[in-house]
């Protein structure tokens, strides 16, 4: 009998110890979560031209050459190169100018650059001023003939590089610069 009244005794205490113990509330909070999810930057170009240009050179006369760069809608901020290659006699035969906002990199020889802003548009960069080049009016026929083997060329290339954490245009070449090894 003795042993009932202590289950009755303990059943009660653990009774009332629930109660008391579901009365007592403790102040406390707690937020909801924030999940972070990570995107990708990127930067896309794009180096095009005119098709079928009529390049050839007669003394005097202005040829149509187009080459833009594009910085293609979504890209972040970046710094924009062109570097523009003549073949040794280029200069012998044919003029150019740079297209305006374009600045030629210091130390590079032919490597021009701009800073370009992301931007939501694709946004246009010719790389020659008023798309053209001149055949120098000094030029003459026995030059002309004497060079249909070994005609001038000009070649165009772009890079890009993001402008985040990088400071200056050197840097930025640095990073994009083609190597020869």
């Amino acid at each position: 009998m003795k042993k009932k009244v202590w289950l009755s005794a303990a059943a009660i205490a653990l009774v009332l110890c629930c109660a008391v113990g579901g009365t007592l509330a403790w102040l406390s909070a707690k937020t909801d979560p924030i999940n972070n999810t990570f995107t990708v930057g990127d930067i896309s170009i794009q180096l095009a031209e005119s098709d079928n240009l009529d390049l050839k050179m007669v003394p005097g006369k202005t040829l149509t050459k187009d080459p833009a760069v594009t910085v293609k809608a979504g890209s972040e901020a970046c710094w924009l190169f062109v570097k523009v290659e003549t073949s040794s006699n280029f200069g012998t035969f044919m003029t150019y100018d740079i297209a305006g906002g374009w600045t030629a990199l210091a130390g590079v020889a032919g490597v021009y650059y701009r800073q370009v802003p992301a931007a939501a548009a694709d946004a246009v960069y010719p790389v020659l001023k008023d798309n053209q080049v001149i055949v120098k009016e000094e030029v003459t026929k026995q030059q002309l003939q004497a060079v249909s083997t070994d005609l001038p060329t000009m070649t165009f290339t772009a890079y890009a590089v993001q402008q985040d954490s990088i400071a200056d245009a050197i840097t930025a070449w640095g990073k994009v610069a083609p190597t020869t090894t």
